[in-house]
C-alpha cells in the first residue's frame, strides 16, 4: 500500500532546452528546482513517476538537528529556517511545524551519548536540553512509565511527507520552473566531455547543467556514464494509525518505537534504524564499501527478499537510450512492507502508549532508503562529467535537510557562496576505507 500523497498538476510537453535539468522530484530535487527557479533560472524538473512518490512521502517527517552527525548539522540547522521561508514564499505550508522532538530512554549509555552530543551541539548554537529522570517522566506522561532521562529539542519539528515535496513543487511552478511527471530521464548526452543534453523517453532537452537527485536510482543511472557510486537500499516498513489518540507528544523517539503526529491527526509508527537488506546486483558489487555499516548496525538490519532485485533500480546492466529502461518499467518503487516488522511496531507502540491500544491501523507501507557507506549524502559537482552534479545517498536523512540540501545544490550550480561546507559530501571520499567513518545517528 502506498502512503497518502498530494497530487501536483504539471505540464506534459517537453521543453527544447533549459538552463538546468533536475532529475528526480523527491524532496531534494524539488527543493533544488525551487531555489534555481527562484533565482531566475529556466529549470526543468523531470520525474519518472509522481512528485514525491518514493521515499520523500514514506518517511517519518522529522526535521531535526538533534543527534545529527556533525557533517550534516549545518545543513540541518539552515533547513529549519528554510522550511519556514519556503512556506512564506509559496503561500502554502508543507505541513512544517517546530513542534519539538522528545527523546526518552532508560539506558544510561544511550543517555550519556545524547549528553555528549548535546554538549557539542550547544557549542554550535543548537537549542537542546537534557532531561532529568523527573523531567523525562513528566514529558513522557503519555507512556505512564518512569524514565531515567531524555532530551527535549524545542526548535526541531516535523513536516508532512504527504504534502511537502508537492507543495515545494508548486513553488517551482510559481517561479516559472517547469515540471514534467511520468517522464524518465534515460541518460546524458555529452560533447567534449561536458553535458550538452538530457535524453528522456519523450526526447532530448538541451542543457549544459544537470542535477541528479534520483534517490535509489542514482547509482544505476551513473553506471551508464561509467561513474561508480556505492549505494545500497534498505527497505523500511512503517504504518500509521487513525486519528483519535489524545495527549501524545507530537514527535517521540524511544529505542523501542518512534511516534509522529501527522497533520490529519493520525500517527506514524516506526522503529528507528530497523530495516530489511534486500540484495541487488549493485549492492553486491559495492559490498566491500558497506561492510563497516553492516558491522555497526547488524542488530537492526536483517536479510530481506528479492523485491529490490526484481524492481531493477540497482541494476549493473547498461541500457539503450532508444528503448524503455528499468525506470519506465518501475515508475514508482512501492515495495511490500515486512509483516513481521509491522506487527512488532504496532505491538511496541501500543505497549508504550496506552492511548494507541484501541486506535485502528490506517495504512501500511514500505520504502527504499538510498544509503551510502558512511550514512552521509553525496553533493558533488566534480564526479567526472563537467556539468553533472550528484545529490543522492541521503541515507534516511534527506527529508528534514531537503530544503538546505536543495539550496546548497543551487549555490553550486549558480556559482554563489554555498550555505554550508561541501568537502564532507564529495564522492571521492569513498576511494578510502570507511571503517570508523559511519555516521553514529
Amino acid at each position: 500500500m502506498s502512503p497518502p500523497l498530494m497530487t501536483v498538476v504539471t505540464a506534459d510537453a517537453l521543453p527544447a532546452s533549459a538552463d538546468t535539468v533536475v532529475i528526480g522530484a523527491g524532496i531534494v530535487g524539488t527543493s533544488t528546482a525551487y531555489w534555481l527557479a527562484r533565482a531566475g533560472q529556466r529549470v526543468v524538473l523531470l520525474e519518472k513517476g509522481r512528485v514525491g512518490a518514493e521515499q520523500s512521502s514514506r518517511n517519518w517527517g522529522w526535521c531535526r538537528q538533534q543527534n545529527r552527525d556533525a557533517r550534516e548539522l549545518p545543513l540541518s540547522t539552515r533547513s529549519l529556517a528554510l522550511w519556514e521561508e519556503m512556506a512564506a514564499d509559496i503561500g502554502e505550508n508543507p505541513g512544517f511545524s517546530r513542534c519539538g522532538l522528545l527523546y526518552l530512554s532508560n539506558d544510561e549509555k544511550e543517555i550519556e551519548t545524547w549528553a555528549a552530543w548535546g554538549k557539542f551541539a550547544r557549542g554550535e548554537g543548537v537549542v537542546t536540553y537534557m532531561l532529568s529522570a523527573a523531567e523525562a517522566t513528566e514529558r513522557g506522561a503519555a507512556t505512564g512509565k518512569p524514565w531515567r532521562g531524555g532530551v527535549w529539542s524545542p526548535t526541531d519539528g516535523t513536516a508532512d511527507p504527504s504534502s511537502a515535496a508537492p507543495t515545494i513543487a508548486r513553488g517551482v511552478l510559481k517561479h516559472g520552473g517547469m515540471i514534467v511527471q511520468n517522464c524518465a530521464a534515460r541518460g546524458i548526452e555529452r560533447q567534449a566531455g561536458s553535458v550538452c543534453g538530457v535524453i528522456t523517453e519523450r526526447g532530448v532537452i538541451r542543457t549544459r547543467q544537470v542535477v541528479l537527485s534520483g534517490g535509489a536510482w542514482a547509482a544505476s543511472f551513473l553506471r551508464q556514464l561509467g561513474i561508480a557510486f556505492p549505494q545500497a537500499a534498505i527497505r523500511s516498513s512503517i504504518l500509521s494509525v487513525a486519528p483519535g489518540a489524545k495527549g501524545l507528544p507530537a514527535a517521540l523517539h524511544t529505542s523501542a518505537v518512534s511516534v509522529t503526529r501527522r497533520s490529519d491527526g493520525a500517527h506514524t509508527l516506526a522503529i528507528s534504524g530497523f530495516g530489511k537488506v534486500d540484495p541487488t546486483p549493485g549492492m553486491i558489487g559495492a559490498a566491500k564499501h558497506f561492510l563497516p555499516m553492516f558491522a555497526k548496525r547488524w542488530r537492526l538490519l536483517s536479510p530481506g527478499g528479492l523485491q529490490a532485485w526484481q524492481a531493477g533500480f540497482e541494476t549493473r546492466q547498461r541500457w539503450a537510450m532508444d528503448r524503455p529502461t528499468p525506470m519506465e518499467a518501475m515508475r514508482i518503487l512501492d515495495p511490500r512492507p515486512s509483516r513481521n516488522t509491522l506487527d512488532l511496531i504496532l505491538k511496541r507502540a501500543r505497549a508504550l502508549l496506552p492511548e494507541l491500544q484501541n486506535v485502528p491501523v490506517q495504512a501500511e507501507w514500505a520504502g527504499y532508503i538510498d544509503s551510502t557507506p558512511d550514512g552521509i549524502p553525496v553533493i558533488d559537482g566534480d564526479i567526472g562529467v563537467k556539468g553533472l552534479l550528484l545529490a543522492a545517498g541521503f541515507s534516511g536523512h534527506g527529508f528534514g535537510i531537503g530544503p538546505g540540501a536543495g539550496h546548497l545544490v543551487a549555490d553550486l550550480v549558480l556559482g554563489r557562496k554555498p550555505i554550508a561546507e561541501t568537502s564532507q559530501y564529495r564522492l571521492s571520499r569513498f576511494d578510502k576505507s570507511q571503517w570508523g567513518k559511519v555516521s553514529e545517528f
